[in-house]
């Protein structure tokens, strides 16, 4: 198929085997399920799927199955692909060798390349299925990840080629289609430094010429059809990954990037007419379909508006005009080669971007609708523009407005919001706890509005506002049945006072009256029949623990059985809320009064809610609680332990498809670190609580670093495990080769993680270390104290290892040296080769700590057998008054006390163990280390002779 062209018998063969992988009969289905797994192997298999994704005669589903094994195989191999540790990668789902190792995937050769590259350029250009066009589009940008533009060199002319036809109404799919293709390619370069930004700035600088007058067309206000908005989605898009970190530049002769300044830099107005495209399209109305007025067809429902390529445009301006603002609009933030641009952004171009985004969010305040992501943008363009006194100077007359008709409804909880509270508490969890939601939610950027207002503008927004609020909580107290209540309207007063907490309690005249406001309006809350209310009580008290409380504490101590009811409260998202603040509450002065004798019962709670969700906030104050509460934790440490073992595994089986459950899973491991830590001065617990640790940690260990994100965390379980108990069981030493396994396959980078529990095995028992083996995978039986040494030797010798890490690592030899008295005489040479070789590559270092440790594990060679350091330095002709290095090393100050006792504890074991040996070795000394010694021998002798005995 080196031609191009493809065997037609092959492609049924292939067609048939994608429309089996459908069947509901698994002995048709699994056959076919195998064949398209081996494709990557196939010579020619990127052709045939791509013959078959084209066909539009093809069945749809078959189509797309096609389009997706291309996509993959032409991820997996266009080029090797190796992981971070540059260790190539096996195929994805493919067998083993013959001799077990996972078999590599085989790059695709250079004519199948050739022809891919060919061929899809052609077939995306002409595809109208959505779905495969962004297949197809995926599949360009994986290649051109690695061939664009050195290998490709006639991709950017082709798709200039077809946008140029853009005036000719039969091109429109073409036209879109290779501008999203181009945009899939700007994509590649959108995080790239500016020195690697060269083909970027290639492109902009052969297509804006181009885009820009289409753009302005299809902004304009006689383009209305869905084809045009596409267009101009893929046009923002392009101009979005082309400006969003740098203006684009110029480039040298040789088309790498040019240092100069963007040529936007030196002319800012060169921007200009890009500026106005921003602005038509986000002030192009969208008319209700049922006005019958252009752009028509409006849908009605909230997820069909969500994804009318008109929103979407207005949508990708508004995100445009915030990400410039947010880089450009204020001068004193700006980097110093764009604070002439920040300027003219901040005087000319912002205030012109005013008005459009004001009336954008006029919009739903007049009835109209806007979808959440334009109301996400625009809240936070106008909370830049607050800081910004030009911006602020045309925004003053209209913050009335924008704050209570703006941003008090956008931080309401809607109709769904609700519904979801009660039918799917969960979720409700989920979003409101979601780190993402300050990217999307209107409800967070009219939050930080809110505070920006007051933060930076707070003479003309505090006290009106504060009025606001206080006089819904009045009007709300005084209503005297439910129906002159509007709970979500006070749910939002309370909202905006917790998130101006900080602001309220750094403020004195405002701090004092807080007391009161949790006492009248949030206290009866706590026991409202509305749940969203109840827990937004238990989210009030999260924002103002640190109230001076007053009365004697009397309000503190109400305040503390109200949010332990509300633990059992019948709604979930309030348990959560509850769980939470309970957390701050514990850190208040005279809160463990009214906590200590409950203890047990909170804790049950806790594990109770656990078990109901996987939230890491709740886990994290579970933490808070036994850290507290430390010294009476001891009776339930093994139940603690049970718990937060059980609840890890859960989280860990939906982990991979849960953020939240993931979070939760490490909160649950470092909780566990501290039960331990707050159990150290009673080893006998450890024993109680190994069966549920130690299948955790071999766990995680074991799985190929399956749980590299929970590996920190147990590296710290088994130091614990290995540390304080006398005598170590034999199901913990089962850690032992899973260690040197992870280590050298996936876990090279913890070594300084990994020595302390090493360390603590070497100590605890010396014998096991020295004579027990293990099977080790593809190397086969293997030594303990051999795993030790090649650790050592791997990371001494490894580049990429830190002088920390190194450090760290050589602290074994000391350990075994010390432990294994006689017992490792043949591995001495080992030790000098890995010791010496690294002493001499440190002669210019200039942190002189690795050179201490070297010396300290030479004192260690000397302390375990004086002659046989002696004799092994003598025979590599190496000893120090020989050897320059190590000479000129003692000749600059030695600073470490803490060395000298050392040396001090070596030369005495060395002469009570050997005498004429020791003589020798102090010969061999350089003179300047033996005379330091000698001073602090007489230094200490001086000063026994004036310190009376005790």
């Amino acid at each position: 198929m080196s031609d191009g062209t493809v065997n037609m018998s092959q492609v049924e063969a292939l067609h048939v085997a994608l429309q089996q992988s459908f069947s509901p009969n698994s002995g048709v289905r699994d056959p076919a399920e195998a064949m398209i797994k081996r494709l990557k192997f196939v010579p020619g298999a990127t052709q045939m799927l791509l013959h078959i994704t084209e066909e539009k005669q093809v069945q749809y589903e078959v189509r797309q199955a096609a389009a997706i094994q291309l996509k993959n195989i032409c991820r997996e191999c266009w080029v090797e692909r190796v992981s971070y540790l540059g260790v190539p990668l096996p195929a994805e789902g493919s067998s083993t060798t013959p001799d077990e190792s996972p078999q590599s995937p085989p790059l695709l050769s250079e004519e199948d390349k050739l022809a891919v590259r060919t061929k899809l350029l052609e077939c995306l250009l002409a595809e109208p299925d959505k779905s495969i066009r962004d297949l197809m589009g995926e599949t360009l940008h994986s290649i051109a990840l690695h061939d664009f533009p050195d290998k490709w060199p006639d991709l950017l002319p082709v798709l200039l080629h077809a946008i140029s036809q853009n005036a000719d109404p039969s091109q429109a799919l073409r036209v879109h289609n290779a501008l999203l293709a181009m945009r899939k390619v700007c994509k590649r370069y959108e995080y790239k430094s500016r020195e690697q930004r060269g083909p970027l700035n290639q492109i902009v600088m052969q297509s804006f010429s181009l885009l820009l007058p289409l753009a302005q067309r299809l902004s304009g206000p006689n383009e209305n059809s869905l084809e045009g908005a596409m267009m101009l989605k893929q046009i923002l898009k392009i101009f979005w990954s082309s400006t969003q970190f740098y203006l684009p530049n110029g480039n040298n002769a040789d088309g790498s990037a040019s240092s100069a300044p963007s040529p936007a830099l030196a002319n800012p107005e060169a921007m200009g007419p890009w500026f106005d495209v921003l602005r038509a399209v986000l002030t192009k109305p969208l008319p209700e379909a049922s006005t019958g007025l252009e752009p028509k067809d409006q849908p009605t429902s909230k997820e069909g508006r969500n994804a009318w390529p008109w929103w979407k445009v207005k949508k990708w301006s508004a995100q445009i005009m915030t990400r410039l603002f947010s880089r450009y609009g204020i001068p004193n933030y700006a980097e110093d080669e764009v604070k002439e641009f920040a300027k003219y952004f901040s005087v000319q171009v912002a205030p012109s971007f005013l008005g459009p985004v004001c009336e954008t969010l006029s919009l739903r305040p007049s009835g109209q609708f806007c979808t959440d992501r334009v109301v996400h943008y625009c809240l936070s363009f106008v909370d830049l523009a607050v800081e910004l006194a030009p911006t602020y100077k045309l925004l003053k007359p209209h913050m009335d407005f924008l704050l209570y008709k703006v941003c008090f409804p956008a931080m309401c909880l809607a109709e769904e919001d609700i519904e979801e509270f009660e039918n799917d508490p969960h979720e409700f969890v989920r979003k409101q706890n979601s780190p993402l939601a300050d990217f999307y939610d209107p409800r967070m950027s009219a939050i930080t509005l809110v505070t920006s207002a007051v933060k930076y503008r707070g003479q003309d927004t505090m006290q009106p506002l504060l009025g606001f609020l206080t006089e819904i909580l009045r009007r709300y107290g005084a209503a005297t049945d439910d129906a002159g209540r509007n709970h979500v309207e006070k749910d939002c007063a309370l909202l905006a006072f917790g998130s101006l907490s900080e602001i309220l309690l750094s403020k004195k005249k405002y701090a004092s009256e807080l007391e009161g406001l949790m006492v009248t309006s949030v206290f009866p809350d706590f026991n409202s029949p509305v749940g969203f209310l109840r827990c937004r009580a238990c989210w009030m008290v999260q924002r103002f623990s640190e109230i001076p409380w007053s009365n004697n504490g009397a309000n503190l101590r109400t305040l503390i059985e109200l949010v332990l009811q509300r633990l059992s409260d019948p709604a979930l998202p309030v348990q959560i809320e509850a769980s939470k603040a309970l957390r701050f509450l514990i850190e208040v002065d005279g809160a463990d009064v009214t906590l200590l004798p409950v203890l047990p019962q909170i804790l049950n709670e806790y594990f109770r809610i656990m078990n109901e969700i996987g939230n890491d906030e709740v886990v994290a104050a579970l933490q808070v609680i036994i850290d507290t509460f430390g010294d009476h934790i001891e009776p339930h440490a093994i139940a603690l332990v049970t718990q937060l073992s059980g609840a890890f595994r859960t989280y860990i089986d939906v982990g991979e498809d849960d953020d939240d459950a993931a979070m939760a899973a490490a909160q649950c491991l470092e909780c566990i670190n501290t039960v331990l830590k707050g159990t150290c001065e009673h080893p006998e617990l450890y024993r109680g609580m190994e069966p549920h640790l130690i299948p955790l940690v071999l766990q995680i260990l074991g799985n190929d670093g399956q749980y590299l994100e929970y590996v920190e965390f147990a590296l710290d379980t088994l130091t614990f495990l290995t540390y304080f108990p006398p005598v170590l069981s034999p199901q913990l030493w089962e850690a032992f080769p899973l260690l040197y396994v992870a280590f050298e396959n996936w876990a090279f980078d913890y070594v300084i993680l990994m020595t302390p529990p090493l360390n603590n095995f070497i100590t605890k028992d010396p014998e096991r270390i020295l004579s027990a083996t293990e099977v080790i995978p593809d190397v086969g039986p293997m030594k303990y104290i051999d795993m030790v040494f090649n650790i050592v030797s791997k990371t001494v010798k490894e580049d990429r290892s830190s002088e920390s890490e190194q450090r760290k690592a050589l602290s074994l030899y000391m350990s075994v040296l010390h432990n294994c008295a006689g017992r490792v005489d043949s591995y001495i040479p080992i030790i000098n080769d890995i010791v010496l070789a690294k002493l001499g590559r440190q002669a210019d270092a200039e942190n002189p700590s690795t050179r201490h440790v070297i010396f300290q594990v030479l004192g260690s060679v000397i302390y375990y057998n004086p002659e046989l350091a002696l004799f092994e330095w003598e025979n590599r002709g190496v000893t120090p008054q020989d050897d320059e290095g190590l000479d000129d090393d003692f000749h600059s100050p030695i600073d470490n006390v803490d060395e000298l006792h050392f040396l001090n504890d070596v030369l005495k074991a060395a002469y009570m163990r050997e005498p004429d040996v020791y003589r020798q070795v102090q010969a061999a000394l350089p003179t300047e280390i033996v005379a330091c010694c000698q001073q602090l021998f007489a230094a200490v002798d001086a000063q026994r002779a004036v310190t009376p005995s005790p």
